[in-house]
């Protein structure tokens, strides 16, 4: 999954990570998923993140994803611009 934020009182890059980082930090300790800045590194009001989640159970992906989604939405120092979801299992070419 991939969300495009657009960050509050940010007015530095330096400043933004200040707002990134705990964020993707209690994504990965809440849902023990992968998380990284993925985009709009050189933005200083701007953070694109991506998480992976890896399970035997497609339902059970779409779950946590649902979980994570809701979190970031409801973060007041955060505007969830947009997300996109990817699906992908052993069996896809």
């Amino acid at each position: 999954m991939e969300f495009d934020l657009l960050l509050g009182e940010v007015h530095s890059l330096k400043g933004k990570r200040s707002a990134v980082r705990p964020l993707i930090a209690e994504i990965r300790r809440k849902f023990e998923v992968a998380v990284a800045e993925t985009g709009h590194q050189d933005l200083h009001r701007r953070a694109g993140l991506g998480v992976c989640v890896v399970a035997a159970d497609a339902a059970h992906v779409v779950a946590i994803l649902d979980r994570i989604e809701r979190m970031v939405a409801y973060r007041p120092e955060v505007e969830l611009l947009s997300t996109r979801r990817g699906l992908h299992s052993s069996t896809d070419e």
